[in-house]
């Protein structure tokens, strides 16, 4: 025991003149990670809590940072309390590398404080769909560095917080979840356009992820030059597990077939070639006459 006790209390470290015994360290390293374990169990708790109260789940992120911000802070001034080091040692340290990280990491600092403005004012929200350039796609997780995007191909992509408020995004979702698109289709000239109209709004009524209110609509878009082109409009509740494209593409299955079995044809290119004057068509004729051998009386 005695030589235990003459390990632990052996001074390993010294700060400031005064000395860290080895039992203090292992004191601060128990500290450290039991609190990093409470940390993530009361997290989980927490985010468990607001997820059965319906909290948005922007919210909950946010939470759930400032949480771990203050809860870390709070874990390393108490570890520093333990070895007996006061804040006022890493002034002049803390100062240094806060000059060299500013030159150094302005991008990771600029998206740092952009995800910090993100998650606060709240422009973007997880779930929300976004289109940004040619990308779209529902954002996943708000991170402090980045955002995660699923594209519409299910591709994820990692894109910097700074973008995503130095650039133009279009948040489709920013107000409610209602998105509108549209479906085209284009019918043989001669054909009942009020029959037309009439079709595409029962395809899009019997829909049931077309919403009934606001109520689909059917455009007759113009004349085209090889169809009577109709637009159908309509709305849906955007989610995760449904896409723009997974709805439009069952409005055409459903529009191919009922189309097929009123006797609608659905146009494709088609031109009309016009010919003025005479067309002559001449064909030259060759008379080959064989060749007659030679007899013997004539050799």
């Amino acid at each position: 025991m005695e030589l235990i006790s003459k390990i632990l209390n052996t001074t390993v470290l010294s700060f400031g003149g005064a000395g860290i015994p080895v039992l203090e360290i292992l004191i601060a390293v128990l500290t450290v990670l039991s609190g990093f374990w409470f940390a993530r169990w009361a997290a989980r708790k927490m985010k468990s809590r607001l997820e059965q109260r319906k909290v948005d789940a922007s919210i909950i992120q946010l939470i759930q940072r400032l949480f771990y911000v203050l809860f870390i802070s709070i874990l390393v001034i108490t570890t520093l309390d333990l070895l007996n080091i006061p804040l006022t040692a890493f002034a002049f340290i803390t100062g240094a590398i806060a000059i060299g990280v500013g030159f150094g990491a302005q991008n990771i600092i600029n998206n740092f404080i952009s995800g910090w403005i993100l998650m606060w004012e709240r422009p973007i929200r997880i779930c929300d769909f976004l289109e940004l350039g040619d990308m779209m796609g529902t954002v996943e997780t708000i991170n402090t560095r980045f955002t995660r995007v699923r594209r519409l191909d299910g591709v994820r992509l990692m894109i910097p917080n700074s973008q995503l408020l130095e650039n133009t995004v279009v948040n489709w979702t920013i107000v409610d979840r209602n998105l509108r698109t549209h479906v085209r289709v284009g019918v043989q000239y001669g054909t009942d356009v009020e029959k037309v109209r009439r079709l595409l709004d029962e395809i899009m009524a019997g829909n049931p992820n077309v919403l009934e209110d606001p109520a689909p609509t059917v455009v007759f878009e113009d004349f085209g030059d090889s169809a009577l082109i109709f637009d159908g409009f309509f709305w849906i509740e955007s989610t995760p597990e449904r896409s723009l494209r997974d709805v439009r593409s069952a409005l055409r299955f459903e529009i191919t077939r009922v189309f097929r079995e009123n006797d609608v044809v659905i146009a494709f290119p088609q031109r009309d070639v016009h010919m003025d004057g005479v067309l002559k068509l001449e064909q030259a004729e060759q008379e080959v006459s064989p060749a007659i051998p030679a007899t013997s009386e004539e050799r």
